[in-house]
């Protein structure tokens, strides 16, 4: 096979597996309005969704793909019938993943990079909960949840100001809560998470199609799950109490009301299938539908790297599994040396593609960057100052945004490591103090796409080409 430039290979490898989750993409391929029926991969919904010509139905949601996956609904709608002046919503997403959609409005509710709720997040979100509580028993409510919506659907419970919010969410983040113990306080702390949106609804049907950007695809996890019932309040005390929350006083009324919710009677519980199938006490039948996930880049990514001719291994993220980015860094680097080996030895390239979603511990005198830009420098440390030519690691953000900066991830190659060496800049220090991105910057290792309007975690990928190919050259 003809030499490889691994970086060039890496870009195309990346972007097939964020096009596998191009959110619009992905709606018109696996839904569908058939003889009035909503249907999904060609099965209508048990049990049946019927939208005739003249239901009325709204679409609302949020999150960094949901304009994408609304725009697609309306087009599945209209191609199936639905007269598009009966099609109306809303939806929240960060800035710069809107679209134009007849009849839907999209609102950009909080600035790129910055992953907190803000006050025009909350504005929408509770026009939106007031919308699905105008609707009647013959209206369908079609929601777009993806990764991304916990911080552009926020309605905070009353008594609770939203800085509170933001300063326990900002500060379980800092001190490694994952995902799932993030999302158990927020939708203890919101009128729209755990099940809020879907409880507002007097619709007669909720169908909420969600793009999973958490490992394993839980349903209530998911922008903090708005159309599934949530954890309760000795859950979220669970969590603010294991990280030092309710010690350092960050969340006085939160702890308050949860103290208080604890001891009283609990609701009787809702019966949930697998599936999120539930009816609200309303009487709103709520259905979920999962379009993609992060196994669905991996796998698109996984194909490309064969079509370039590597031998691949696909690692799924495992649910539940914890690993810094520190630790994901070694490991790959790891990986790629005996990758590297064994594309010595017979001459052919090797490919490793992997899902995940690592967490940061943030020391208290940190600098810039993001998890995938920590991988990266981790990764960089971990081989000292040995990186084998034919070798190049990666690691993104489906989503386009890594950290509070304007990268998706981070790229280490023999280009990148000769960068840094070159300029003398310090690498133990970065990867010590968490301050990846200007390192990056400054040796080309940064990989920038932009918002993608999409959402699926993270995706890493390592290359090992043939000694042969050890020159390598930006994309």
């Amino acid at each position: 096979m003809p030499l490889r430039l691994v970086r060039v290979d890496l870009d195309t490898i990346a972007r097939a597996g964020l096009a596998a989750v191009e959110p619009e993409r992905l709606v018109r391929r696996r839904l569908a309005l058939a003889g009035g029926r909503l249907t999904v991969d060609g099965l209508p919904l048990e049990p049946g969704c019927d939208i005739g010509p003249a239901t009325r139905v709204l679409v609302v949601g949020g999150g960094k793909a949901a304009a994408a996956m609304a725009k697609g609904v309306a087009g599945v709608l209209v191609a199936g019938g639905v007269a598009a002046e009966r099609i109306a919503g809303l939806v929240s997403v960060p800035e710069g993943s809107g679209r134009s959609i007849p009849g839907i409005a999209v609102r950009e509710t909080r600035p790129p990079g910055i992953n907190l709720p803000t006050d025009r997040a909350e504005a929408a979100t509770r026009e939106m909960l007031a919308l699905v509580g105008g609707l009647g028993p013959s209206d369908v409510v079609i929601a777009v949840i993806s990764g991304g919506g916990s911080a552009v659907l926020a309605a905070a419970r009353q008594g609770i100001p939203l800085a509170e919010k933001i300063a326990v969410t900002t500060f379980l983040a800092a001190a490694g809560a994952d995902i799932r113990e993030l999302n158990a306080v927020r939708r203890a702390a919101s009128d729209v998470k755990g099940g809020g949106l879907a409880r507002a609804c007097s619709a007669g049907r909720l169908v909420t199609l969600v793009l999973s950007d958490v490992i394993g695809d839980p349903l209530e996890s998911i922008a903090s799950g708005p159309c599934l019932p949530g954890d309760d309040a000795a859950t979220a005390l669970r969590v603010l109490g294991r990280y030092g929350a309710i010690a350092a006083g960050v969340a006085p009324r939160l702890v308050g009301m949860l103290e208080q919710d604890r001891h009283r009677d609990r609701p009787a519980p809702v019966e949930v299938s697998p599936q999120g199938g539930w009816t609200t006490p309303a009487g709103c039948r709520v259905d979920h539908v999962l379009i993609g996930s992060n196994a669905t880049a991996v796998e698109a990514a996984a194909r490309a790297a064969r079509e370039l001719g590597y031998l691949v291994t696909v690692r799924h993220a495992e649910p539940g599994a914890v690993e810094t980015a520190n630790e994901v860094g070694v490991r790959l680097a790891q990986t790629g040396l005996r990758l590297v080996d064994e594309a010595a030895t017979d001459g052919l390239p090797r490919c490793l593609v992997e899902g995940g979603e690592a967490i940061v511990r943030l020391p208290s005198d940190h600098g810039l960057g993001g998890r995938n830009q920590q991988t990266a420098v981790a990764a960089l440390l971990a081989l000292d100052h040995d990186w084998p030519g034919p070798l190049a690691i990666a690691s993104l953000g489906t989503d386009g945004e890594d950290g509070p900066t304007t990268a998706a991830g981070g790229l280490v190659d023999a280009t990148v490591a000769a960068a840094i060496d070159q300029h003398r800049l310090d690498r133990a220090g970065a990867v010590a103090r968490c301050d990846a991105y200007p390192l990056l910057a400054a040796a080309g290792g940064l990989i920038e796409t932009g918002p993608t309007g999409t959402n699926v975690a993270d995706l890493r990928i390592v290359a090992a080409s043939t000694p042969a190919s050890a020159t390598s050259t930006s994309p």
